[in-house]
């Protein structure tokens, strides 16, 4: 990130879309994807992971911890824990936890953890990777869909000439219905209009992965974890990244 910020509370409303047709406001948005579209990502930019790094992420800040720290490697993960910096270490490689890991990348498992006064450490295959790609970001967010007007409301607030709203897909390296789908969501909001929370839920839910979520061969991904990606707008409040002590720290502020 090109500039540190601290945590502020506030409220912004989203705007008229009358207002963008009148020229009123000016606001760049573009869509980007993968780890690419986080390395050339600009203004401020929103990471988008929806299955299921950020999903889980906002349940974690939600169920009280502290704040996440954002890491690139499981090694990195691990020795931040064992030196004291946080006290657990929440993520995925291949979709599963790692071994050593206390958590892994299931928003359904963290909502039934005790995480209240916790500092996490985590690390996953498309979300954490394009956070720390995302080094031309003034402002940097961690996107769901649990955020999603919450996240508007925060870009709004400080007025951004630019906005990238990266959807990360499956390993950082194929699109997936859910984050593109979530990109247009947030454009949408961005721009004045509402959308169809519906009609978002109705498409993604008849993509390629819903089936692996009731799939028992695949028990790290639990029926729950889509249930709760899915509901739009669960807490009120974004996800955003700050530079604490050279380290990338996510935490919740009002919006």
């Amino acid at each position: 990130m090109k500039s540190p910020g601290t945590a502020a509370a506030g409220s912004a409303a989203l705007p008229d879309r009358n207002a963008y047709s009148r020229g009123v406001i000016r606001l760049n948005i573009r869509i980007d994807s993968l780890l690419a579209g986080a390395e050339r990502a600009v203004g401020a930019v929103v990471i988008i992971d929806v299955f299921r790094a950020f999903t889980t992420a906002a349940v974690a800040l939600a169920k009280g911890a502290t704040k996440i720290i954002i890491v690139r490697d499981v090694e990195e993960a691990l020795a931040l824990r064992a030196a004291g910096v946080g006290d657990l270490c929440m993520g995925e490689v291949g979709g599963r936890a790692p071994p050593g890991f206390d958590l892994g990348n299931s928003p359904f498992e963290a909502s039934r953890a005790d995480l209240k006064g916790r500092t996490i450490i985590q690390r996953t295959s498309a979300g954490t990777q394009g956070i720390v790609a995302a080094r031309h970001a003034t402002r940097l967010y961690a996107g769901s869909l649990l955020t999603a007007t919450a996240t508007a409301r925060a870009i709004l607030k400080d007025a951004p000439a630019e906005v990238t709203l990266v959807a990360m897909g499956l390993e950082a390296v194929r699109r997936s219905d859910e984050d593109e789908l979530c990109a247009i969501h947030l454009r949408n909001l961005l721009q004045g209009r509402r959308g169809s929370l519906s009609g978002t839920r109705d498409v993604i839910m008849a993509g390629p992965q819903i089936p692996d979520f009731h799939d028992p061969a695949k028990p790290h991904l639990h029926p729950g974890d889509l249930d709760i990606a899915l509901d739009i707008d669960r807490h009120d409040f974004a996800v955003r990244i700050f530079s604490e002590d050279e380290r990338l720290v996510a935490r919740k502020v009002a919006a």
